[in-house]
């Protein structure tokens, strides 16, 4: 008994840390501000920032209220585990055992709540596809990731509409924007902001020979609170055209896609989603200002290449995760060094595994990115 005894108390005692490095006190606080702020009749008159503030609410609720039924049941186990042994009870210590097994379950989940408890991640995303060095190699990849994020959308049961999509000449995609709607969407997926690098035989090479290609991917949180981000209409360059996707003799017909760019930072956006002009200037205008908010809170407005966060340049060297399919099959995180062979079954749609990795090495203070190395 001394042995399980010992990894109850070890388990509580990192419950217990827990409470500390997120200041359990401070959010029960915080809970019963914003419940008393939710009371007030005048509550939503402001929609907008009523639902950021609900949002926040069900964010820190997300924390505080499993941390509270976890720290319970570990008090309750170690002193469980105290009578068994004084009694002992071996029934009840088998039962332990497997106690502490669902303990620890339930404390990894817990800090990967904490991990998704920032400002937006909540919130939805547009996500963007931009094929870099490669050609036709790259929009084809481009186009393989779409496949795979519609995928994993369709396993988590999110939402995923295609705004904007430019088909490449040979095959692939150049360009693509979606939007994804669902539960803890950005929170997850910030993990994929970044360049994916793909090594293979290629399909296009009629001597067969290995190509390696990147693709980047850019995420920005759907926000609601746009904080103090203005659009000057003189900064922006609006041009329109005539929508490729679907949407019948309607597009075919009308220039009604739209693509917003902002000049002095050279973030474009487009739409054509929709099926007036009006509506895509307005999905994008949406967008452009997401993207600008999110690159004023990360205080990199003057610096645009670092405004693309983990991506860097579309090329060699600056790729967040490889997928080899020659001369052996594997894909890999460079940042938080997350493996697997089971490429077929990541580009299927089971990237899950990646996204929790990566949340787990943001938790652990997000190691030098250049220890890793791509094998």
């Amino acid at each position: 008994m001394g042995e399980l005894y010992d990894r109850l108390s070890a388990i509580e005692k990192k419950i217990g840390e827990f409470a500390k490095v997120v200041d359990i006190p401070v959010k029960e606080q915080l809970i019963a501000r914003l419940e008393s702020r939710m009371a007030e009749g005048d509550f939503w008159n402001d929609a907008a920032r009523a639902q950021v503030q609900v949002n926040e609410l069900k964010a820190i609720k997300g924390i505080v209220e499993p941390w509270r039924t976890l720290a319970t049941a570990a008090r309750d186990a170690r002193e469980l585990g105290e009578m068994a042994e004084s009694e002992n009870d071996a029934p009840s210590l088998s039962d332990l055992h497997v106690e502490h097994g669902r303990l620890c379950e339930a404390y990894d989940q817990l800090e990967l709540t904490l991990a998704l408890s920032g400002r937006y991640d909540r919130a939805d995303v547009y996500l963007s596809i931009k094929p870099g060095a490669g050609g036709t190699e790259s929009c084809d990849w481009g186009e393989m990731l779409f496949r795979m994020y519609s995928a994993f959308c369709q396993k988590r049961g999110w939402t995923f509409d295609v705004l904007d999509m430019l088909p490449g000449e040979v095959a692939g995609l150049k360009s693509c924007s979606i939007r994804i709607t669902g539960e803890n969407v950005y929170g997850y997926l910030k993990a994929e902001m970044g360049t994916h690098r793909l090594v293979r035989i290629s399909p296009f090479d009629s001597n067969a020979r290995r190509q390696t290609s990147f693709t980047a991917i850019e995420v920005t949180p759907v926000m609601a609170d746009v904080g103090e981000v203005k659009l000057d209409e003189k900064e922006l360059r609006i041009d329109t055209y005539r929508a490729s996707g679907a949407g019948g003799q309607h597009v075919n017909k009308t220039d009604s896609a739209v693509r917003v760019t902002h000049v002095p930072t050279g973030l474009f956006v487009a739409c054509q989603a929709e099926r007036s002009q009006v509506q895509n200037k307005a999905t994008a205008m949406s967008m452009l200002v997401a993207k600008l908010q999110q690159a004023k809170e990360s205080e990199r407005l003057d610096e645009l290449k670092d405004l693309k966060g983990e991506r860097g340049t579309i090329a060699w060297g600056h790729q967040i995760r490889s997928y080899v399919m020659m001369p052996y099959q594997m894909v890999k995180d460079l940042r938080t060094g997350h493996t697997t062979s089971r490429i077929q079954d990541v580009l299927d749609g089971d990237v899950q595994p990646f996204l929790d990795a990566y949340l787990r090495w943001v938790l652990a203070g997000r190691p030098d990115r250049k220890a890793q190395t791509d094998d």
